[in-house]
């Protein structure tokens, strides 16, 4: 499947579609509509029929999409197919949450390993994770993980960011409050929770 350049958004939309179609797939629904995936999801159905036109046409005019085709093709386009490790980097509150957070699954993703500094962490396990020191970070790249999640207090944040790059790991969701300077090649996801939160009082 050979695609255009593809608008971020986009692409940020495709996973809220995926988990939606899913959450039907669960319920036994074989087919939907734009417009049924729209009211569910509250994005109109003329951006998800734009959406997906980048990448195909994968609906039935008249019928709407075959929900378990279309979380096929959707998995196919983000390339979710099979299992991707992914490191933690950061095994306090915040990691430890993340570590027991199961949607991961949902999108072919799973924590393998995570590391930190702390010397009673380390050698426990979490999860089913196992805490190894935050020196061996560089072996990641033998261990073929490309993936990683950064969980560590902001002023540490960079650092960490440069050893995950240094290991070779070209994908980084951030949660640390910080601005991650990397190489083009690198793509970096930063939610800062608190920012987000931060905007609530404006529509309220």
């Amino acid at each position: 499947m050979k695609y255009h350049k593809i608008p971020d958004e986009t692409v940020r939309r495709l996973p809220i579609y995926l988990r939606g179609l899913q959450y039907l797939l669960d319920k036994s629904q074989k087919s939907v509509s734009s417009v049924e995936l729209a009211e569910f999801l509250h994005v109109s159905a003329t951006q998800i029929r734009k959406d997906f036109s980048y990448f195909g046409d994968f609906g039935i005019r008249g019928v709407g999409y075959n929900v378990e085709t279309l979380i096929k093709q959707t998995r196919e386009i983000l390339k979710l197919g099979g299992t991707r490790g992914a490191a933690l980097v950061g095994a306090g509150n915040l990691g430890t949450a993340l570590l027991a957070y199961p949607g991961f699954g949902t999108y072919g993703l799973e924590i393998v390993v995570v590391f930190d500094n702390n010397s009673t962490k380390i050698g426990k396990q979490i999860d089913g994770a196992k805490i190894e020191d935050i020196g061996k970070i560089s072996e990641l790249k033998k261990r073929g993980i490309k993936l990683a999640i950064i969980a560590v207090p902001a002023e540490a944040a960079q650092d960490v960011a440069d050893k995950l790059v240094a290991a070779g790991v070209n994908g980084i969701l951030n949660f640390a409050p910080q601005f991650l300077s990397v190489p083009k090649k690198v793509k970096v996801i930063t939610i800062d929770i608190a920012m987000e939160l931060g905007r609530l009082p404006y529509y309220i």
